[in-house]
This record gives structure tokens, sequence and C-alpha cells, in this order.
């Protein structure tokens, strides 16, 4: 039989329960000092995470390692309740329930969130990113990304604090994928966002949104062909048992958002803003790492338990790609507007500056 699948029809029942269970907010007053006139003290504090996967992922790894952080730094004022995927909701209904302050912190993804922030779509063009992996890690954690992106979250009352990088996407179909020709026609998942869509139309394929907790079916029945994720989602959600092979192009890497309420992270006070700001500094220090670590291992895992084929792209071929890649790009500048424009040759000015400074270095970025 195949392994559990986190089921959407949970969802509301379990969003509600949750929800209805949990205390009010306590964060929104000043906490009152150990030993004031009353004796009483308003903490702890309980903070909710919610996550867009399931537990063993790279989120799942991120929040237990930010909960261990916070709780320590407040030693024990704070403390962290975390939610996995299919606990409240979808990826968009995640957003929502942190737009309207169900939720305090929450994972955010591109490929759902370019629907309502279309800035945020350029992570999901291909070969915009560098092959080197201090290039992309000194990009993504740079305060001059999060300030280019700091106004289009925040018109959406969330506050970004971070993006998370979990590997590079890797498709799975039932055939290798070596030139763009082998997409024509071909039905892959992606994520619910339109910009989502556009790298694969680029190619000629058929772009099927479909949410994560359905795919694992859809492949099953051959409602759809194929899908593209980072190896440690191919592995925990079993794509690998209903899929032949795996393609290794380096497209993109798969890379979320960490967001908080807005008005909940503006109106905390001094020293628990302090708190969370040290916390996620500490572990965005040890992230990259991390998600490294868990996708060689879950590949490790993929190849032992079965005989799915592996298929590694050369650079030649990688190039034909990203040669057809690049009309997705006017696509996302098209649709997200002047901003978006400013975003993406940001980006790319950033990333050729830094990989000019490390030419020569041998730091490539791949599995």
């Amino acid at each position: 039989m195949p392994p559990f699948r986190p089921s959407l029809t949970l969802l509301l029942s379990a969003a509600l329960i949750t929800l209805i269970g949990c205390s009010e907010p306590q964060q929104e007053r000043e906490p009152e000092a150990s030993g004031s006139d009353n004796g009483v003290s308003d903490y702890p504090v309980t903070w909710r995470f919610a996550l867009e996967e399931i537990e063993g992922s790279v989120q799942h790894v991120y929040a237990n390692e930010l909960k261990e952080r916070i709780e320590s730094i407040s030693d024990g004022n704070i403390e962290l309740d975390v939610f996995p995927y299919g606990s409240l909701g979808t990826s968009a209904q995640l957003t929502e329930l942190t737009q309207d302050g169900s939720v305090h912190l929450a994972f955010a993804s591109p490929g759902h969130l370019a629907d309502t922030i279309p800035e945020v779509g350029v992570f999901t063009l291909h070969f915009v990113l560098s092959d080197h992996k201090e290039v992309n890690r000194d990009l993504l954690a740079s305060d001059q990304l999060l300030d280019l992106f700091s106004a289009p979250y925040a018109e959406h009352n969330m506050k970004l604090l971070g993006f998370v990088p979990e590997g590079w996407m890797v498709w799975t179909a039932n055939k290798p994928l070596r030139r763009p020709e082998d997409f024509q026609g071909l039905k892959i998942r992606t994520m619910t966002a339109n910009l989502a869509a556009e790298a694969y139309r680029a190619y000629g394929a058929d772009p099927q949104p479909t949410p994560y907790s359905q795919v694992y079916s859809d492949l099953q029945l051959q409602r759809i062909d194929g899908q593209a994720n980072p190896v440690f989602a191919i592995e925990e959600m079993g794509f690998y048992e209903v899929q032949s092979t795996m393609t290794f192009a380096r497209p993109a890497q798969f890379i979320a958002s960490v967001v908080s309420n807005r008005e909940w992270y503006e109106a905390l006070p001094g020293e628990q803003q302090q708190w969370l700001d040290d916390a996620l500094a500490k572990v965005a220090q040890q992230i990259y790492r991390k998600q490294a670590e868990l996708n060689e291992s879950r590949l490790l895992k993929i190849t032992e338990d079965s005989n799915i084929s592996l298929v590694r792209l050369t650079e030649e071929e990688r190039e034909r790609f990203r040669e057809a890649s690049l009309s997705a790009r006017d696509t996302y500048v098209e649709r997200a507007g002047d901003r978006a424009e400013n975003i993406l040759n940001t980006m790319l000015d950033m990333i050729a500056t830094r990989e000019q400074e490390l030419a020569g270095s041998d730091n490539g970025d791949g599995y």
C-alpha cells in the first residue's frame, strides 16, 4: 500500500478545532515584569507557526530549529506551536490565516503566493539563480533582497522575515526530460499561481495547477504525467513510487518565504521582537546546510528503495532549456509590472557581480 498522504478533507474541521482550542493572542499587550506589584506575569506567550509541508520536511526542520532557538533565547517565555501541512489548510489558506492574524508565523511559497504578490513569481522562473551555492546563499540572506520585497508583502499585511532555500527542483516523469521538446504536451503539475506555470509553458508543456496533497494520487491515476519538487519532497510524498525517471536539470530552487502578520509583528513588545529577530538570524545560518543534508540523505533512500532512473543533464542540455526559458521572464514582467522588472534585473546584477568575484572557484551547488 502507498504511504499515508495528507488529506484535504481534514482541513476545515481541523482548522476550526485547532483555532478554537487556541487561546487569544497574548502578545498584543506589554508584558509585566516578573515580580510586579500584583505578582502576575503575562508569560509564557504562545505563537502559532503554520507550515506548507509535512513532518520531516525542510520547513519542519526549520520550524523545529526556530522553536528551539526562540524558546531558549526567551528563557521559555515564548512557546512556539508548529502546525505541519494538513493541520490548518492549503498553502493559500495559510496565507489568509496569517493576513487576518489567526496564525502568527507561516511559510508562504511563490508557487501560490504569486497570485497575491506577483513580484515573488521571480522565484518560479528558471535559470535565474546561480549554480554556485555561495552566490545563492548570499543573495537570499541579503538585506538588499529583503528590502526589494518588503513593500509588496506589507501591502498585504504580511511582514517578510526571510527567504528559505529548500533545494533544487527535480523533474519526475515516466521518461527522461533531456530537451524542451520532451515537455511538448506533458501534463506537469505546478503550484497553483498562474505565474508558476509559465516556465513550463515556455517548454511546450501542459501545466496542471494541483494542491500538494493531491499530486501522488494524480500521478498514480495518470491524471498528470510529471511534477517538480526538491528531492526531500519527492521522497517524503512517495512521488518516486509512481514515476520511472528523475531528471536533474537544476532549473530553479524551491524558495519559501517566512512571514508574519505585519500588525502583529509591529505590535510586539520590544524584547519579544528582538528575541524573534535573533532566533531567525541564528536559524538562517543553519538551514542551508541542513536542507542540503536532508536532500542528500533522501536521494540515498530513494535509490535504496527503488529502481528509479536518475538522469543528470549536461551543461549543453541545460543551456537549451535556459534559452527556451527566457520568454517566461517577459511574461513575468508583463504581468507583475515595473517593480517586478526592477527586482528581476537587480537579482541578475547581484548574481553576476558575486559570480565574477568567485570566478575560478569550485563551488557548484547541485546534488
